[in-house]
């Protein structure tokens, strides 16, 4: 029977160090994407920890040569193509923008297909129809959202961005699993796995969260997912409960065999090791939240507070923030934390990474 501590050096597999992007890419299945850069965007600080060397924008400057594509599973971000191939062909309703403007779609294929590359602001002026609406409140051009709508149609895709602007492309490699796709157990059952691999060991109820918010990746296989994830969790995967809360991990998982991790690191808050929050406070005993979006006058952490770890255990954060060729820095420890010389230096290491990571040596 494994307990927290156990559990906790296990949550670090996904920590293993990968000799480039490529590597870590096909070793995690999916890195999700986050446009808030503080200090760097949540994509580039999960793969720093990953991969030797790696510098702020590199998945950026690297992806029209890797095997990787732009999609959604529980969350918007990035995957090998044969990941990606689980999630289509899929069957979405009608989009606003479609009901609004239900010509434009065929306008905007017909470009891309012309055009083989199409920036969004291309198509405004091409094809321009005002703003819209977008799903976070705010106002979109029409072209962009009808880009957007074939992109997670599996019609088009991204093909690299320019100053973190998404251009599309058409997508033949989608087309082609339209006409043959892989059978939908098969599909169902490797997202539940990938997502269980990537998080685990977590709690049960984690997993199903993660299995619901995937409703975006399967639209109209939601249901069938469900199942996928009960049978998952009672015929498939391996699991305890530890001090109240059932784990599940993946079945050929040996948790002991997991090194106890060491040194300090400083992880994102979309990290996998820190994404599951419900985890996070059971393994560590405390509530870590990311605060970009509550009012300054309520944050207890911080803008973009980054979970510091001290071997296997969470014991603080930080806030990070680039000013002119500097990198500032605000630790909080925990009360209970005795802050060692060892801490001290490992922290300055860790600093000094993140200084090459942003191009500040």
């Amino acid at each position: 029977m494994p307990d927290l501590s156990t559990l906790r050096a296990a949550t670090f597999r996904t920590l293993a160090p990968q000799p480039d992007v490529q590597a870590a890419l096909g070793a995690m299945g999916f890195v999700q994407a986050d446009p808030i850069r503080a200090p760097a965007r949540a994509q580039d600080l999960t793969l720093m920890q990953r991969v030797r060397g790696y510098r702020a924008g590199d998945l950026e400057r690297l992806y029209p040569q890797l095997d990787a594509e732009e999609d959604m599973l529980p969350n918007y971000g990035f995957f090998p193509r044969g990941v990606q191939k689980l999630l289509h062909p899929r069957e979405v309703g009608l989009s606003r923008i479609e009901r609004e403007h239900p010509e434009l779609l065929g306008e905007v294929r017909g470009l891309l297909q012309e055009r083989g590359e199409l920036h969004p602001r291309e198509a405004d002026a091409l094809l321009g129809r005002g703003r819209v609406g977008n799903a976070w409140g705010g106002q979109s051009s029409a072209t962009t959202r009808a880009l957007d709508a074939l992109h997670r149609r599996g019609e088009a895709r991204v093909t690299r961005r320019v100053s973190g602007v998404r251009l599309y492309g058409p997508a033949p490699h989608l087309a082609a699993l339209r006409g043959r796709p892989l059978p939908e157990e098969e599909r169902l059952r490797g997202a539940v796995h990938l997502l269980a691999a990537l998080y685990g060991p977590l709690p049960e109820a984690s997993l199903g969260y993660l299995v619901t918010l995937s409703r975006s990746g399967f639209p109209h296989l939601h249901g069938a997912l469900r199942v996928a994830f009960k049978r998952a969790v009672r015929e498939e995967l391996s699991g305890a409960v530890v001090e109240g809360v059932r784990y599940v991990w993946p079945a050929e998982w040996t948790l002991a065999d997991a090194p106890v991790p060491q040194g300090v690191r400083l992880v994102g808050p979309f990290d996998p090791l820190v994404w599951d929050r419900r985890r996070f406070g059971h393994l560590h005993g405390w509530a870590y939240k990311l605060e970009a979006y509550t009012p300054a006058e309520k944050r207890q952490f911080g803008y973009y507070a980054l979970p510091v770890f001290s071997g296997e255990k969470a014991v603080g954060w930080a806030n990070l923030k680039v000013e002119g060729r500097e990198l500032r820095t605000d630790v909080h420890f925990l009360p209970a934390v005795r802050q060692t010389r060892a801490l001290a230096a490992g922290l300055e290491r860790e600093l000094g990474r993140y200084r090459a990571f942003l191009g500040l040596d």
